[in-house]
């Protein structure tokens, strides 16, 4: 098992994958190989951090380092120990849960004989009886791993004379599972050919040069220009050609598209974290999403939807899939999307949604949210979904990512590139696409009136200008973290959208601080969790705005319940809101918005409070133990 993958089929309508992201990138052209690979690694080490490797066709063959660990390990080998100059190569970051973060294990694996080498991303499921078939044929391995087996199978084949391509095609037909294999032969000068098969590899294109990667972060710096892959397909790369075919060999349709942000995006501009950059570039995002969602007859337009509007006034259920932090954002879209079109909504953790054997018609609409939108459980979701007549629509900050390609219809968050593990700009976009969803289905259903819609879309466009005005009013929020330093568990509550709002302001404190820290629903402090109030116990309180039904007072006398019982109240509210700041040991105030969109704004508080408590704490922020970008579990 090569990047943490737990073996299951990926066919559709089948059990699905376990999958831990690694990352992938190969290159061929004039430039320094060794120099594009190690600063495409650089900017994929979120993918994963237990061990990288380099591999450089040179004149000599091929030229191996590799080693566990963070990246800058590697990067110390290749000073005490430089590679020869080369022009072909591939390289690879590796998230572990098999195998070990040996360097060993580490990729890039050669062949039997060091004629190939090869990186890989996800699972071979028949590999032990792939090994011990070679074993009974003298092969020998040095790794624990599945990727070596491929290696030594790819090495056989060219050695039997066969092209670097054919015998990748010939290869692969002998494989079961999930994978992505990038591989080069010191008989196939100036060629790399990459295969794949539900993981995520797209091809950079440039000009006497072109890339592989796992994500166009990794190649952003040379060219703007990318091809999508599509399932099972093999590309073959020169520096003047990208050839696509199927794994049988037919040509295949590519999809070229065009990167809409550069380089300067992707680095960290200042910041001490890509975390917290990422918490600063929100307002910007958010504006991005929004960007011409009102056409000249002032109607909300949403380009990306291909599903027929007859279609759409048919829908009679949602069901919103996601996980961690868009499952939060999916939570909070019910509340909206209810409001707005009186369909009834549920949430699902994409993990669970088809075990439970979910009922789905043909008038059933699935939403999914994935800012990656390679998440393996999801992507089942969505198959299981489709398999049962449901259109699909996915909120993805990628483009050209396998769900949104599987989906009837597609919103894009512009968010940018998130490097950060933990997701922040990406949980405010998902959230601003998942109410253009609701204001949009409201519009073609007709529950709500047109200058209804435009006025909650005006609303909305509010909200980057107000989201800058909680980043620039952080003095408490920084002194609360420094204060802080010594607690051991925190509490979050909140009703309504405030609800989802402690979960994910909980998640956020789990991540990255590793302080135990629960969400919870505030009307159920009653029903067992006041029992954990004690002297001086910090609970962040999310109150909903003034004149909101009943929540806001129902929400003050929660505060007071906590803190008569010794509880350190730390309250979130709009600004002049003096009732909660009574009994606020510290008062965050907020701008004031329509309760439904309070979410954007308190979220973002927690969000740099996080990222504070564990910058002090001296942990790696952007890289938390035991977690990569993508996780899915099934």
């Amino acid at each position: 098992m090569s990047c943490g993958v737990v073996p299951s089929p990926v066919t559709p309508g089948s059990s699905g994958t376990v999958m831990f992201m690694c990352g992938i990138i190969g290159y061929v052209g004039e430039r320094d190989a060794q120099t594009v690979i190690i600063s495409g690694l650089k900017r994929m080490e979120y993918r994963g951090y237990d061990s990288a490797g380099i591999a450089l066709v040179t004149s000599q063959g091929i030229d191996v380092r590799k080693k566990s660990g963070k990246l800058v390990n590697l990067e110390k080998e290749l000073q005490a120990h430089p590679m020869a100059s080369s022009h072909q190569g591939i390289g690879h970051t590796r998230w572990a849960t098999h195998g070990g973060p040996t360097d060993q294990n580490a990729h890039p694996h050669l062949g039997q004989t060091g004629r190939v080498a090869l990186v890989h991303n996800g699972i071979i499921e028949n590999f032990a009886t792939l090994k011990a078939e070679l074993a009974k044929q003298a092969a020998t391995f040095t790794s624990d791993t599945d990727t070596e087996v491929v290696a030594v199978l790819l090495e056989r084949e060219v050695a039997s004379g066969q092209s670097l391509l054919d015998a990748m095609r010939a290869t692969v037909g002998r494989l079961e599972g999930a994978f992505t294999l990038v591989a080069v032969d010191t008989d196939s000068p100036d060629t790399v050919v990459a295969a794949r098969r539900s993981s995520p590899l797209v091809v950079g294109v440039g000009q006497g040069e072109n890339f592989l990667a796992s994500d166009v972060a990794s190649f952003i710096e040379y060219t703007r220009e990318a091809i999508e892959l599509g399932q099972d397909q093999i590309v073959e790369l020169t520096p003047s050609s990208v050839t696509v075919t199927s794994f049988d060999g037919t040509p295949a349709v590519t999809r070229p598209y065009h990167i809409d942000w550069d380089l300067s995006a992707a680095e960290k501009g200042g910041y001490d974290w890509f975390m917290r950059k990422e918490i600063f570039e929100q307002p910007k995002a958010v504006a991005d999403t929004l960007l011409g969602r009102i056409n000249a007859d002032g109607q909300l337009t949403l380009d990306e939807m291909r599903i027929d509007t007859a279609q759409l006034r048919s829908v009679d259920k949602i069901i919103v899939v996601a996980c961690g932090t868009a499952y939060h954002a999916g939570l909070i879209a019910k509340y909206a999307i209810e409001h707005w079109t009186r369909i009834p909504v549920e949430v699902e953790i994409a993990s669970e949604f088809r075990y439970r054997d979910p009922i789905i018609t043909r008038t059933t609409m699935v939403v999914t949210i994935s800012q990656s939108g390679e998440t393996a459980d999801t992507l089942m979701a969505i198959r299981h979904a489709r398999e049962q007549h449901a259109k699909v629509v996915s909120i993805c900050n990628t483009n050209g990512a396998t769900i949104p390609r599987e989906s009837d219809a597609v919103i894009y968050t512009h968010a940018g590139p998130e490097i950060g593990v933990a997701s922040t700009k990406g949980f405010t976009t998902q959230l601003i696409a998942c109410y253009l969803l609701g204001l949009y289905l409201a519009q073609v259903k007709g529950t709500k009136f047109g200058d209804e819609i435009v006025a909650q879309v005006r609303e909305l466009e509010a909200l980057p200008a107000k989201m800058d005005e909680v980043l620039h009013d952080l003095e408490a929020t920084l002194a609360l973290a420094r204060d802080m330093l010594s607690e051991h568990t925190v509490l979050f509550l909140g009703r309504h959208v405030g609800f989802p709002v402690a979960l994910e302001g909980a998640l956020k404190l789990k991540e990255i601080s590793y302080l135990h820290a629960e969400g919870f629903a505030a009307g159920e402090l009653k029903h067992g969790p006041i029992a954990l109030i004690e002297e001086g116990l910090p609970v962040f309180v999310v109150v909903p705005p003034q004149g909101r039904d009943q929540l806001h007072d129902k929400m003050v006398s929660n505060i007071q319940e906590v803190r008569a019982r010794g509880a350190r109240t730390i309250v979130l509210a709009e600004r002049g809101d003096d009732l909660a700041e009574e009994f606020a040991d510290t008062f965050l105030p907020l701008p004031v918005v329509p309760t439904l969109f309070q979410p954007v704004l308190a979220v973002l508080p927690l969000q740099v409070f996080s990222c504070e408590i564990a910058t002090l704490k001296g942990y790696d922020v952007d890289q938390p133990r035991n977690l990569a970008k993508s996780v899915t579990v099934e």
